[in-house]
Formats: structure tokens, sequence, C-alpha cells
């Protein structure tokens, strides 16, 4: 969270959801490296997109986008967390534009954005032979109108206000796993028991127990592809972009941001600060400080 301090910029942030329809799972699943990365590009291509059409916004904006796979049952459901600064630089980088309250673009027509550039990408990457296609589906035409014949679910949440604000939420969802321990509440005969929201029913907290099979079964389907990037940045937040784009920003907006206080220092001295004791210390005399001593570097 403190290194996200060095990357973000002052003032309201939105939060956006892409989630790909359920047809989508089982291809996402025997693609995963590929798919993700594909669900990445189409819903950050739908923001910039949206975000330059001038009859929204009409400037070019950021992101900080997260990739979970997991809905509150472990159940398999690829969706990625963006947060959206309220507002983008003009195309000559003078001026700051500040968007609406609810969002700068409508919900419905960012989600036939995000389904028309999904497809389109899957659609090139099984040209190249690059995706394969679930048993159920022979060729990519039945799916590609069955995806067309759905709504797609896009979804917009309030605004957050302040960069403190805004590093709390992300917090929940940067380095979560699919299940956290206290939403287990028994392991017994050979059984698990955990809680969840139930969304059909306004999120309310219901029990469901499955054999430890499933549950090793379900969690491990979240386990992601060895060095995949789970979060992510785009437009003026940006890694290219941090001491130009994102800089100009800061200054157009005249707000302050607070600089991240562990930035350049070593794990040593990082862990000093975040525990607030030295790990050198000697744990007996509370005095001296401990050293690495080589026994070939010993004299004689």
């Amino acid at each position: 969270m403190d290194k996200l301090k060095g990357r973000l910029i002052p003032g309201r942030y939105f939060h956006i959801v892409f989630s790909v329809p359920h047809l989508l799972n089982q291809l996402f699943y025997i693609n995963q490296n590929l798919c993700y990365k594909l669900l990445f590009d189409a819903s950050s291509q739908a923001l910039k997109n949206a975000g330059r059409n001038p009859q929204f916004l009409g400037a070019e904006t950021g992101a900080v986008a997260v990739l979970h796979t997991w809905g509150q049952t472990l159940s398999y459901q690829p969706h990625i967390h963006i947060l959206v600064p309220a507002g983008g630089l003009s195309e000559d980088g003078m001026e700051w534009i500040q968007a609406a309250k609810k969002f700068f673009v409508p919900v419905k027509a960012l989600s036939a954005m995000f389904r028309g550039i999904l497809i389109r990408l899957i659609s090139e990457q099984l040209d190249k032979n690059a995706i394969r296609l679930p048993d159920e589906f022979p060729d990519f035409t039945a799916l590609k109108k069955r995806l067309y014949e759905k709504n797609w679910n896009v979804y917009s949440k309030k605004a957050l206000t302040g960069i403190n604000s805004v590093l709390d939420y992300l917090g929940r969802y940067t380095h979560r796993v699919a299940i956290s321990n206290n939403r287990i509440t028994n392991v017994e005969n050979v059984k698990v028991t955990f809680r969840y929201k139930n969304y059909h029913k306004r999120g309310i907290q219901q029990v469901m127990t499955i054999s430890c099979t499933e549950f090793t079964r379900r969690f491990m389907m979240h386990v992601l592809p060895k060095g995949f990037y789970k979060i992510r940045y785009y437009g003026i937040l940006a890694t290219a972009n941090i001491n130009t784009k994102r800089q100009q920003a800061i200054a157009l907006i005249g707000k302050s941001i607070l600089l991240p206080r562990l930035e350049g220092l070593n794990a040593y001295e990082v862990y000093r600060i975040l525990r607030g004791k030295d790990p050198a210390r000697c744990p007996k005399c509370k005095q001296g400080i401990m050293v690495r001593y080589s026994m070939e570097a010993a004299p004689g």
C-alpha cells in the first residue's frame, strides 16, 4: 500500500468491476495465461476509448487494475477490479477535465465496448491458434453468437474520495487470496465449513459445508499462472507516465500528495520501521547488535 502512494494522484476515484459471462469460464480456465491478459487488455481499452470519447469525458484517464478469479463460494468467476481517477488530462495535456459525480460514461455503453473488444481479441488469438476452445464449442461461431446475445456485466460502485480511502480500499483487493482464515469456521470429519455473502439475497451471511477434497479443488482453481502479474497500471498511472503525465495531472489538480515513506529502503530498514523494533538487536541483553559471522573468515 505504501508503494501505491507513489502511483496515484489526489482526488476522487471510481471503482469499476469487469466480469466475463459464465459461457467463457471454461475457455478462460484452459487458457489462463493468455485469457487473463486479454481480460486486462479489453477492460483497459474499453476505459481508454470511453474516456477519450468527447461525448463522455474527452480526456486521457488512468487506472489501477487487479485480477480476481473467485466468487464468495470459491467458484470460478474471472473479473477485474479497476480504480479510475474521476477525471483526465485534455488532449494537449494543459487541462485537468473533471468527471461527473457518478461516472464519466454510462455503464451499459461501457459494457458493450468491453464485450466487443474482448470477443475481437479472443477471435484474433483463435486465428493464430494460440487459444484452445472447450470441447462443447468445436468452433467459435456458435460461442460468439451466444456471447453477443447476452448483456455483459460491468458494475460501477460509488466513488472514493482521498488517497487514504483509496489505499484502504485497494488493500482489500490487491493481496487477497480466494478465502481468508477468518471465514473458515470449522474443519471436521473431512469437511470444511465457511461463511460467505449471498449477493442474490442482498449480501446476507450464510454458511456452506463441503468436503475437504472439493474445498481444495475450488481453492486451487485460483492459483495464478507462474509469474503472472495480477496488478497492472494504465494511462496516466502507467509506469512510463509516472514522471510525465502523472506529474502534470497532480500539478493541474493543485493538491499535494504524500510520498511513500518506505521507497528506496532495503528489506532490513522496512522491517525495522513496520515492526517497530530492530531485528538485529540481541534478544537477551537488548543492547548488542548481532552480526553475521562466517567460520571461513575466522582468523587462524
